[in-house]
């Protein structure tokens, strides 16, 4: 999938005028976009440096920062939405982060690979680890840390008391609310903190 269909998506679940927080916020495109069609305020949070340049030409407000010191920078509360796309695969800490996520924004929206999806079972069943668009890298060179699941994730989230309030995949630009899990390239939760 691409990050244009993800952004698309995504958007769509953002409420207008929201002050927004984009961890691995990237080149900023989402966050422009949203300033710029949905009127919502807010940062981004990026470690690449080349990135962060990218980010500034879009005039996007963009904090240099490794997520995995925290967002000891913010205060309780201080956003409507935190965003996490494709990001908790790369954490050490992916437990840490969503704590931070709660205790700075109202509610989340997170996004990652889904390695339960089909052809990544298969290439398991076949004794390999899985290629594909959503894991394009080889076992030995990747920058995901882990893989998870749906089910891994709706655990992850009532463990730390989060309130699931969507829940679908996105395989291309489709849509799966049937079966995500085992048709969905990727999987994506919206989430109360509080």
């Amino acid at each position: 999938m691409s990050h244009r269909h993800l952004h698309e998506v995504i958007a769509q679940m953002v409420p207008p005028g929201a002050r927004v927080l984009d961890l691995g916020c990237g080149d900023g495109a989402l966050l422009a976009h949203l300033r710029d069609q949905r009127q919502c305020s807010g940062y981004g949070i990026e470690l690449d440096d080349a990135k962060v340049l990218e980010c500034t030409r879009r005039g996007v407000n963009v904090i240099q920062l490794n997520l995995e010191e925290g967002l000891s920078l913010f205060e309780d509360n201080s956003f409507d939405l935190v965003l996490q796309l494709d990001t908790l695969q790369h954490l050490r800490n992916t437990e840490a982060m969503l704590k931070e996520t709660a205790r700075v924004g109202r509610s989340g929206i997170v996004s990652f690979p889904n390695f339960a999806h089909w052809p990544h079972r298969l290439a398991v069943l076949q004794g390999h680890m899985p290629v594909t668009k959503t894991l394009p890298y080889q076992w030995y060179d990747t920058p995901n840390i882990r893989v998870a699941t749906f089910k891994d994730f709706e655990v992850l989230a009532r463990k730390n008391g989060l309130k699931i309030t969507d829940s679908f995949g996105l395989h291309g630009a489709r849509v799966i609310r049937t079966l995500p899990n085992l048709r969905a390239s990727s999987a994506v939760f919206a989430f109360d903190c509080q």
